[in-house]
């Protein structure tokens, strides 16, 4: 069998691990197919010389990819600022669809929570913890020594798990919110009317509004606007209250932050300034 064709086949056998592990990395599926296509053309370049763990080297290269894929986001985040956020075209709905099924089964809060810590953070939490590879290989995609590497996964998976059971307060707000959620996913016009307060608001950032500032106000037209709208919104504790993140499909996140009064929203806030969100504590629920 010629090489290529054997590189070629043993590249596909590891194409889907592959992309799961990219996908966790970066939370978004066109970027992950992009960094495992890098890694197949670095592979073609270098024709396997030397590598004595296809699977294990494929793994380095598709990580150190994301990795300088996740670094490079800043400055692309700063451009969206001042371009505004365009909403995903009706051509892309296919794409979306496919993303929502794939963030679904590995966890649109989690995948939110992913993306508010650093990149090297990031990197040795999903290598470690989701795809058990031990610190002494990951420490040289992060540039670290293992122990460096060892902590940078503590301080991620501290993050990710949140650390503290919901008071009673706290289980009130979620059931709300949940409803809330739930109707929005469904299409259940009275179950949005039912806990929202005759005179909610909403009020967004130019990125949380898509890239506009608004507001909407009474319990009517806020229930219009999000019916059938939260298909991949899971609640989620935001800075210690219950709030909803929004998994960043096509890159982009919003975090949402309730005020829930007897029983009913009374004002909801979709932030989507990158700012605001590297500072906002996110924990799955």
């Amino acid at each position: 069998m010629p090489p290529e064709n054997y590189l070629a086949q043993r590249f596909e056998a590891d194409r889907a691990r592959l992309r799961g592990v990219a996908y966790r990395m970066l939370g978004s599926l066109p970027e992950a197919e992009d960094a495992v296509q890098e890694a197949w053309l670095r592979l073609s370049r270098t024709g396997g010389a030397g590598v004595d763990n296809l699977s294990a080297w494929l793994t380095t290269v598709t990580s150190r990819v994301c990795l300088d894929m996740l670094r490079g986001r800043k400055a692309r985040r700063e451009d969206a600022i001042g371009e505004g956020a365009p909403e995903p075209s009706v051509a892309a709905e296919d794409a979306v669809e496919r993303e929502t099924i794939l963030a679904d089964s590995v966890g649109l809060a989690l995948l939110v929570v992913l993306q508010a810590l650093t990149p090297a953070e990031r990197i040795a939490f999903v290598l470690h913890d989701l795809f058990d590879l031990p610190f002494d290989q990951i420490a040289p995609i992060v540039e670290r020594t293992p122990e460096a590497a060892r902590q940078l996964a503590s301080r991620a998976r501290r993050r990710v798990r949140g650390g503290q059971a919901l008071d009673a307060a706290q289980t009130a707000q979620k059931s709300v919110v949940d409803a809330f959620l739930l109707a929005s996913r469904t299409g259940d016009l009275a179950g949005l009317m039912a806990v929202l307060a005759p005179d909610v608001v909403v009020r967004s950032d130019v990125l949380g509004g898509g890239g506009q500032v608004r507001e909407l106000r009474g319990a009517e037209k806020v229930a219009n606007f999000y019916n059938g709208l939260a298909q991949t919104a899971r609640t989620a504790l935001v800075d210690g209250a219950i709030g909803a993140v929004v998994a960043p499909l096509g890159r982009m996140t919003r975090v949402l932050d309730f005020r829930v009064d007897n029983g009913r929203i009374v004002e909801i806030f979709v932030a989507g300034d990158p700012e605001r969100l590297e500072a906002v504590e996110v924990a799955v629920v």
